[in-house]
């Protein structure tokens, strides 16, 4: 990889997904960064292309249209740094998600301790562990060769060993793993990444070195009580774009562009998260939930410590059948406001996955869609809530107070209306306590973790600016009263001085508009030890909210957990109800 220092302003960001290549031109407007032009295109990756650069030479056509700025000749690629004449960028980033996820599998010493780390590590990037091994696990050797030989895994991570721990049970772990790959032909051996017990690195090196190509990471388990996946994700990282540039030649190219940088856009957007739990309160983790086609990616962090799962098997393309592993059709058919049945559901679950760049052709269609986000989004979170720190701020068994949740995500971005776009969101994340909802309406934060490598001040400033949206400010009280209960008595005064006062009841979704840029301060009573994430269960106080998002403040007063009706009459007289509020 290439070292590089960041000496000019224009910086072109191109982000290959599953179904969409974007192209974003960056560049320093009046001495702020601001994003100037986005092109958006099909991914060509999959056939009948089976080449990226089909789609991001038309992204950026886009975007040479639209600024009359010349970018790249198609004999030479992106013109980077600028000729004489002006044409071209400073900086290129790419980030990419396209493709099937790397096949791995997982290899540690004790099964819930290194070999558990081994797994959270892949589960950081687009990976799906087709097997494990483990010193402790009872299989013959012949069986634990199996596992690799009938995989053929394009990764293996090995595990083991806390620093100035064991050595020699690392050593007989890997001698079965060097076997396997050796048994292989020598064009489908896995590469290798060992993040164990750094005293063996040498030796680990030199033994299967020969064999294979073998990468090493810091210990993921120095001790036995931590865990450290960040160190190792670097490493992670490398690896992953050695074997997304081999022997597929456009990707490579697209490599050489960014000058050996490209990312995985899950690490991108994670970056993002990270940083900005640094910046806001210490009280509150900030929370991240990309909804892709190809997966889903959560990332929240807790003052700069990091929780971040890929799920594969979790999206709106061609692995949407997956999703029916974990929830059932009446799961997903109970968003859908009129009866569908499941064998509906399962139709437009075949369509979808054969057809990932469909769009939605009438209302049920688009409610079906819109219910597969919500039942993806509240797997996701289901899967990853075990991994959030023992010490994350919460009430109980519900999510966590996060302060801002970024939502990425074409079936949020171009949902019909932002009411839409903010009732999958409180539905499939089912907020708690008081948080602002940010909707990143081009799908540019991954683009924006990836370029702050480079040029931190223009991440920053991009996230602050309207290429995001700040959607509302939302307090969601946990409480468990019946339906018609009075929960909580707030009080808005206005700039004017003008006051309103409202009485919130339980099962009750409300919204108080308010003008762009309009700040407001808030008085707020929970009542009968209703919890609204202010210090402890029935603690109210007061709040200043500054702009407070584009559909203002929205109280959530539905119940966590979230019950719906069984009848489906009241769940379609709901719906109709809770889209109205929103979009009045």
């Amino acid at each position: 990889m290439t070292d590089a220092v960041y000496t000019g302003t224009s910086l072109l960001a191109i982000d290959v997904g599953n179904t969409s290549t974007r192209a974003f031109l960056f560049d320093d407007v009046d001495g702020s960064y601001r994003l100037i032009a986005l092109g958006v295109a099909h991914t060509t990756l999959a056939p009948p292309f089976r080449d990226a650069s089909e789609g991001v030479q038309s992204a950026l056509e886009q975007v040479q249209e639209m600024t009359g700025r010349t970018l790249f000749h198609v004999d030479v690629g992106v013109i980077s740094p600028p000729d004489r004449e002006g044409n071209g960028v400073d900086t290129v980033v790419v980030t990419l998600s396209a493709g099937e996820p790397l096949c791995a599998v997982a290899v540690g010493l004790l099964e819930d301790i290194s070999l558990e780390s081994a797994q959270n590590l892949l589960a950081t990037t687009y990976a799906k562990i087709l097997g494990t091994i483990g010193m402790n696990d009872r299989r013959k050797l012949e069986e634990r060769l199996d596992v690799i030989l009938q995989a053929r895994p394009d990764l293996i991570v090995i595990a083991g060993g806390t620093e100035n721990g064991a050595s020699k049970s690392v050593s007989k772990l890997v001698e079965s793993i060097g076997l396997a790959c050796y048994l292989l032909p020598e064009t489908q051996r896995p590469l290798i990444l060992f993040a164990g017990n750094s005293g063996v690195a040498e030796e680990m090196q030199t033994d299967l070195g020969s064999i294979t190509t073998i990468n090493i990471a810091p210990n993921v388990r120095p001790t036995l009580e931590g865990e450290h996946l960040s160190p190792a994700q670097g490493r992670l990282r490398e690896v992953y774009r050695l074997i997304r540039t081999r022997d597929n030649a456009p990707i490579q190219e697209l490599n050489n562009w960014s000058s050996g940088r490209m990312m995985p856009a899950t690490q991108g957007f994670a970056r993002i998260i990270r940083f900005f739990s640094k910046l806001y309160s210490p009280n509150k983790g900030v929370l991240g939930i990309d909804l892709g086609a190809g997966s889903t990616t959560v990332a929240a962090a807790f003052g700069g410590t990091l929780t971040h799962r890929v799920y594969p098997d979790l999206g709106l393309g061609s692995v949407l059948p997956q999703l029916l592993t974990h929830v059932k059709p009446n799961d997903i058919a109970r968003w859908v406001s009129a009866p569908t049945s499941p064998s509906v559901i399962h139709a437009y679950i075949q369509y979808k996955s054969a057809y990932p760049n469909s769009l939605p052709m009438s209302d049920e269609e688009m409610e079906i869609e819109q219910a597969l986000a919500r039942e993806i989004m509240r797997t996701a979170i289901r899967l990853t809530q075990p991994y959030f720190p023992a010490n994350a701020a919460h009430s109980g068994k519900f999510l966590p107070w996060f302060e801002p949740i970024i939502a990425s995500g074409s079936v949020l971005t171009n949902a019909p209306s932002r009411a839409h776009s903010l009732l999958m969101l409180l539905d499939g994340l089912e907020i708690t306590g008081i948080t602002k909802l940010v909707l990143d309406q081009f799908n540019l934060v991954s683009s924006l973790g990836a370029s702050a490598e480079l040029n931190p001040l223009m991440s920053v400033q991009l996230m602050d600016s309207e290429a995001l949206v700040k959607l509302a400010t939302v307090i969601a009280p946990i409480s468990s009263a019946r339906a018609g209960t009075p929960i909580l008595r707030l009080r808005v005064t206005y700039e004017s001085g003008e006051e309103k006062k409202m009485e919130i009841t339980q099962g009750s979704l409300e919204k108080i508009p308010l003008a762009p840029g309009e700040n407001v301060k808030l008085s707020l009573q929970p009542l009968n030890r209703v919890d609204i994430g202010m210090g402890r269960p029935g603690l109210g106080g007061g709040l200043s909210v500054k702009l407070a998002g584009e559909l203002g403040l929205v109280i959530d007063a539905r119940g966590r957990p979230l019950r719906l009706p069984n009848d489906p009459a009241q769940r379609q007289e709901l719906f109709h109800q809770w889209l109205k509020v929103l979009e009045s």
